[in-house]
């Protein structure tokens, strides 16, 4: 199996049944914490949503060091930024649809304009928010942080990636925003997995199979280019593909802004051909961005897995998933479909 033995990845990650999971918004309350408990300098805001996006854990010790703001999401912003400006580390939480939703001009002129360290948690990102329905669904967030300038914008997998996204945010002297969703997730990374913002990494790899010509090593078919809880899926369909002679590479391209570039244009070399797949409208999001990057670099097919321009609708999670095509069968017809355009 080309899982990338460095990533130290759990050996279950293709079974269902057994892998364990969890919401990424989990890994978050428990960075938080840990964060706070490493750094006196952290300190978290909340707009009346402590225990959804799971700052309750971070409050119950800290509870001096927390900041109710109430349903007041532009007032969470501008608070959060002038406790930035008198050297502190603000977390601030709430759903991505009404932060950074509602108080994007806030978040834009108060924190980012000024360059300030405050670290904006939109949680219950997302279609797989589920019965909350469209109006709670945030599948634009990656659209409107990443062309703010100053702005660091993080997608974790699972929830271990999370939590490690949450603790190396407190380290960027300047505004992060940390992406979380809602729904338990399969959890495929270990505490013991590689992170670094601003790095992808390569989970799956079949360029180390045999060339069927016997000459050497044969490079990958297609590179899927993936952010999210979604690279599970990812993973998935690329394990179905290799039965059926389609050589894929997979990357976790957590850190969509600043993007691992190198990474990206190598793939690309490598595989003459990308599937961009995330949770979120296609338009202005992580594959966008990936799209920027070849179009200047090295331009290749590429196909986008996403939401195609629709807002969401209630259902339950993983009803939704395949119901706006981004499940284990869409990913393979969209690998199918950029080959005939090699």
């Amino acid at each position: 199996m080309p899982i990338n033995p460095n990533l130290k990845l759990v050996e279950n990650i293709l079974d269902l049944k057994t892998i364990e999971q969890a919401p990424t918004r989990k890994g978050y309350g428990e960075g938080l914490l840990e964060a706070g408990e490493q750094n006196e300098k952290v300190v978290a805001l909340c707009a009346d949503l402590t225990e959804s996006t799971q700052m309750h854990l971070f409050t119950k010790k800290f509870p001096e060091r927390f900041i109710q703001m109430g349903v007041a999401e532009q007032n969470l912003a501008a608070v959060a930024s002038g406790l930035a400006n008198y050297g502190k580390i603000p977390f601030i939480s709430s759903y991505a649809m009404f932060s950074p939703g509602r108080n994007w001009e806030q978040i834009r002129t108060t924190i980012c304009y000024n360059n300030v360290p405050v670290k904006i948690a939109g949680s219950h990102a997302g279609v797989s928010v589920g019965p909350d329905g469209a109006t709670h669904q945030a599948i634009e967030d990656i659209a409107i942080t990443r062309p703010i300038p100053n702005m660091t914008v993080i997608n974790p997998c699972d929830t271990h990636e999370a939590k490690k996204a949450t603790m190396a945010a407190v380290g960027i002297d300047g505004p992060v925003y940390l992406r979380f969703h809602r729904e338990k997730t399969p959890v495929f990374t270990t505490p013991n997995s590689q992170f670094i913002i601003g790095k992808a990494e390569i989970l799956w790899d079949s360029e180390g199979s045999p060339s069927p010509t016997g000459s050497g090593r044969s490079k990958p078919d297609v590179a899927l280019i993936v952010c999210g809880p979604l690279v599970h899926n990812a993973i998935l369909a690329a394990a179905e593909l290799e039965k059926e002679g389609i050589k894929i590479r997979v990357i976790n391209n957590h850190t969509i802004k600043p993007m691992d570039e190198a990474t990206i244009i190598q793939a690309a070399k490598d595989a003459g051909a990308v599937v961009t797949v995330e949770e979120h409208q296609i338009q202005g999001g992580m594959g966008s961005a990936v799209a920027e990057v070849l179009a200047k670099n090295y331009p290749v097919p590429i196909e986008f897995i996403g939401v195609q321009n629709r807002f969401g609708e209630s259902g339950a999670p993983n009803e939704l998933i395949e119901h706006f095509g981004m499940g284990v069968s869409h990913i393979k017809e969209a690998v199918k479909k950029v080959l005939k355009r090699k």
